[in-house]
């Protein structure tokens, strides 16, 4: 039986949302069917993951402006790699991937939006430019993935993807590893954490989308109810430095920490009292996954994938976003009502991570893909 060559790519080889995701199929996907191939734009954490599962990683150029040099050199990637199918992931490598596919005459094409985030550009002439290269661009697509239904009702608003090319699949996680109690007691340690001080969390890169700087606004008004309190997060990005500039505006340089971007993170998040996710927008974040099946208190924004993960008042605490105050109050809530924050945190790693399986997102997606290449599998499957 000759193997389906399949090609992941993303655009960026940090280790975000999309990213897990990618990591996930590309060591799940049946070795018997499938052979895998990573792309993203250079090297970096993805590109390390990747190699050390024993997957093979090609990196390739993703320029953020506009220009067929990336599509060429994709096509040629492509080609000489004899890709069955090609799963993109994210706008910029959804972009140059299908372009590239189409001139290497590659038989399959999936894309996944994980998040509409081109919807939420600021610049109305830009939202609608990419509204329409998405159009475009489904004309070369056999399957369009949405990881949550409130992306699929976006989707179907703005006319991304004819409906029967449109699929959702929901992100999985496998929560089976768990951090030993030494190790956390350790990097407490090291992080300057002292026991019995409460600690406060997001793990988040540091973009606009993700509104960490309501979560920096609203930290004066916690540390003012819980002064023995700390507020961490762990992510780097490009609004770091107007995060930091303004961290120093409020007088919080020792009290709000920014640890960067960590392999560690999950241990890192092990060690939050609270987990806060202060999103403008979302798909279906996988960190509130995680944060559920570690069983941690959890105070969201209700944007878009978040409500169908979480029950307000049962799995976690939602508010509004753009809203500190709202966001600092449901924290002061869970730190001064440690019962109530505990019940929650218990409800939340029974209820959530059961309905979010790994086994099934791999499933559907191996399905999707002979079904996106039908008559033209390669082979007996």
């Amino acid at each position: 039986m000759k193997k389906i060559r399949v090609m992941e790519m993303i655009d960026r080889p940090s280790l975000g949302g999309g990213q897990t995701a990618l990591l996930l199929l590309a060591e799940n996907l049946d070795r018997s069917r499938f052979e895998v191939v990573v792309s993203s734009g250079g090297e970096g954490p993805l590109a390390e993951k990747v190699r050390q599962k024993g997957i093979a990683y090609v990196p390739v150029s993703l320029g953020k402006r506009l220009s067929l040099t990336p599509v060429r050199q994709i096509a040629a990637v492509l080609r000489r790699n004899e890709i069955d199918l090609l799963h993109t992931h994210g706008g910029i490598a959804g972009l140059y991937g299908r372009l590239a596919a189409r001139r290497a005459r590659t038989p399959a094409v999936v894309h996944t939006l994980h998040g509409i985030h081109y919807l939420h550009y600021r610049n109305p002439l830009l939202r609608r430019l990419y509204v329409l290269l998405e159009r475009r661009c489904s004309r070369a697509t056999d399957r369009l993935v949405l990881v949550c239904q409130s992306d699929l009702r976006l989707a179907r608003k703005h006319r991304l993807a004819p409906e029967k090319k449109m699929t959702v699949i929901l992100n999985g996680i496998d929560v089976r590893s768990e951090v030993e109690s030494d190790h956390l007691a350790r990097l407490r340690s090291e992080l300057g954490w002292p026991p019995g001080s409460p600690v406060v969390g997001t793990v988040a890169r540091l973009h606009r989308q993700k509104g960490v700087i309501h979560l920096l606004r609203a930290a004066p008004m916690i540390l003012a109810a819980v002064p023995q309190a700390k507020i961490a997060v762990v992510g780097d990005g490009p609004e770091a430095g107007r995060l930091r500039r303004e961290a120093l505006k409020l007088s919080l340089r020792s009290r709000f920490l920014f640890l960067g971007e960590r392999k560690d993170a999950t241990s890192v998040l092990s060690l939050y009292d609270v987990f806060v996710l202060p999103s403008l927008w979302e798909g279906l974040p996988f960190v509130l996954v995680e944060a559920a099946a570690l069983g941690k208190p959890i105070v969201a924004t209700a944007v878009d994938g978040v409500p169908e993960i979480l029950e307000d008042g049962k799995t976690g605490f939602l508010v509004p976003p753009n809203n500190p105050s709202a966001l600092a109050d449901a924290v002061i809530r869970m730190l001064e009502h440690r019962d109530e924050a505990c019940q929650i945190g218990e409800t939340a790693q029974r209820l959530v991570p059961p309905r979010f399986p790994l086994r099934r997102m791999i499933e559907q997606t191996e399905n999707l893909y002979l079904d996106a290449l039908g008559a033209r599998t390669l082979g007996p499957v």
